[in-house]
């Protein structure tokens, strides 16, 4: 098994706890894994990516053209990190509007469940159910149990469990 994954966003949204979740479930499947991140001006609301590679690889960065899956929290960094995904790709975007991607309005789904902090966890659960990644929604979901915070623990599955309800 072997794919690679860049997520994208703007600081707070999330890009980090993702890159979590995924290199975790990596290693729950029993591969290997290899992550890096950007964060830039990430504290201030700038553009975030990480780099996420589940299997045999020796570098931890994608290069431009080579991802196999592109999570976006915003449709704004498209146009800026668009360009990782490979032809043939999939492109997971946070998105109200239509585009050559698999959209959902993750941030409408986390205001419906009265936070805004789980709109990252209803884009995850929408690749999952779009089979962008590598693993099942039953990896995913015993990663978010161990890796979230005992507070969010039920708010993070709600988040999951709304984007793997929605269908296009």
């Amino acid at each position: 098994m072997k794919q690679q994954i860049v997520v994208s966003g703007r600081g707070g949204q999330g890009v980090l706890f993702v890159t979590r979740l995924l290199a975790e479930a990596g290693l729950e499947v029993g591969a290997d894994v290899l992550t890096s991140e950007t964060h830039g001006m990430a504290m201030r609301g700038g553009t975030v990516i990480s780099h996420i590679k589940i299997g045999n690889f020796r570098s931890p960065l994608i290069r431009k053209g080579r991802a196999d899956t592109g999570l976006f929290l915003t449709d704004a960094n498209i146009p800026i990190h668009g360009a990782y995904v490979r032809a043939g790709g999939m492109r997971i975007v946070n998105s109200g509007g239509q585009g050559e991607y698999a959209g959902i309005d993750a941030t409408a789904c986390a205001k419906e469940l009265g936070s805004l902090l789980a709109t990252n966890l209803v884009l995850l659960g929408f690749a999952v159910r779009q089979g962008a990644l590598f693993c099942d929604e039953t990896v995913m979901c015993r990663v978010i149990k161990q890796a979230s915070r005992p507070s969010q623990v039920e708010l993070n599955l709600r988040g999951f469990e709304k984007g793997l309800a929605v269908t296009t």
